[in-house]
């Protein structure tokens, strides 16, 4: 609801794209700065007090929002502040609950469990675009970010209540310790001493790179052809809500594909089928459809992903891993949206204009006026995205990811005449691995 009621705000306010962009910049920048750091911390820090300071976080930012709402004093760049430190904690969310559930569940269900993150995260937008659009009008933005802030609230007590184990301590977690700062290092050199994992990652390096690059445009364009309309922002969102939801419960009844790296690149591929859609049509009801198909996919990719990573990674160097892995997923993200706002209000906006350099020739497809630019920019890098796609699936070491690198398995404690004994059935993975040959 606080995405919707800030895009139409924002819109509102200066009507450019470029202001969207900027949000996501400085939204990520600092959560990709820290990330490495975080990643240390969150496998030296117990980590549901770690997910209640993210969540503590941006609670302040909230109540920040709101102070400045009422006072009438909320400028772009106070925007732009407050995103900036709630990046800042962001950074220690993801690394943390990832690593949580890799000790809370067996790993047949890790699919299942990441495809009901999906559905978590996917169901909020259905209704919530609906819901936002109403109360602006009878509360204002400043009513919606208090309920916001009620929502916080309220996952801290969730959080307070669910046992959240810490993991078991071993000989690999003892070695990783270390400074901060080779505790922050520590796992991206275990990422590039195991091509497999890099390829896998440098996927989502050059997926990310793409749909962040699109992601920030949508809004704009749809709020540019309908002539700032909130209802048909909100009808679209609502209806991606319900493509993820259902992508999601898909996911968790089924678990997804057996061979996990099939689901990653497939859904990839077709996700940015949905890209390509998107642009290319026009009208609530279509960008709904695309935005459908997009959303629905979009389960797939995620829990595909972490399944294999949370099944490789042993769970009490999660933490380094997944920080460092998530910044090489991110990186060029900030530097995507930096880019797409500009290019849309000073490139392709211009151009697919009446009288526009791109205007004669693609004016048929993509139509003449304000927010042609973006659906163009949109449809080529969902085109762009399905060639990255499938160039990743020919490439044997990320096709053979899970052949190539084994399991962990985790410390099993047996009785044993009378006594408990600890056996240490897990597959060793030392510090600086070497993979192991297809079987």
């Amino acid at each position: 609801m606080t995405n919707f009621a800030l895009s139409i705000y924002i819109w509102q306010t200066t009507g450019q794209a470029t202001p969207f962009a900027l949000i996501g910049f400085f939204w990520a920048l600092p959560m990709i700065a820290f990330t490495p750091f975080a990643g240390a911390l969150v496998d030296r820090w117990n980590r549901k007090l770690t997910m209640m300071i993210s969540d503590i976080a941006g609670l302040l930012v909230n109540l920040a929002m709101v102070g400045l709402l009422i006072w009438g004093h909320l400028e772009m760049w106070h925007l732009y502040a407050l995103v900036v430190f709630n990046g800042l904690f962001s950074a220690f969310q993801w690394p943390a609950y990832s690593a949580a559930i890799s000790t809370m569940l067996d790993k047949k269900h890790f699919a299942r469990a990441n495809a009901l993150l999906s559905v978590a995260q996917s169901g909020s937008t259905i209704f919530a675009p609906v819901i936002a659009a109403i109360l602006i009008a009878i509360m204002g933005i400043s009513g919606i970010l208090i309920l916001d802030a009620a929502s916080f609230l309220l996952a801290i007590i969730t959080l307070a209540i669910v046992a959240i184990p810490q993991p078991p301590k071993t000989e690999l977690g003892e070695q990783a310790k270390s400074n901060i700062f080779r505790e922050a290092a520590f796992g991206f050199r275990y990422i590039f001493r195991l091509p497999s994992l890099l390829g896998l990652q440098l996927t989502f390096f050059f997926g990310n790179l793409l749909s962040n690059f699109a992601g920030v445009l949508y809004a704009p364009m749809i709020l540019a052809r309908t002539a700032n309309s909130a209802s048909a922002l909100a009808s679209v969102e609502s209806v991606v809500g319900i493509g993820g939801v259902l992508g999601g419960l898909l996911i968790s009844v089924w678990g997804g594909p057996k061979r996990r790296i099939n689901g990653v690149i497939s859904g990839w591929f077709l996700s940015f089928c949905g890209l390509l859609a998107f642009g290319l049509v026009n009208g609530p009801l279509a960008w709904a459809m695309a935005g459908f198909f997009f959303a629905f996919v979009s389960p797939l990719i995620n829990s595909s992903n972490q399944a294999i990573w949370q099944s490789k990674i042993p769970p009490e160097i999660q933490g380094k891993v997944f920080s460092a892995r998530s910044l090489i997923a991110q990186v060029a993200g900030p530097f995507s949206m930096l880019l797409a706002g500009p290019l849309a209000d000073r490139v392709f906006g211009p151009a697919m204009m009446p009288g526009g350099s791109l205007a004669g020739s693609l004016g048929g497809i993509f139509g003449v006026g304000v927010g042609s630019g973006i659906s163009l920019m949109i449809s080529s890098v969902g085109l762009l995205g399905m060639i990255v796609a499938a160039i990743c699936y020919m490439v044997p070491v990320i096709r053979n990811v899970e052949t190539i690198i084994p399991d962990f398995q985790l410390p099993q404690t047996l009785e044993l005449s009378g006594e408990s004994a600890l056996i240490d059935s897990r597959i060793a993975v030392p510090l600086s691995p070497v993979e192991a040959e297809p079987q």
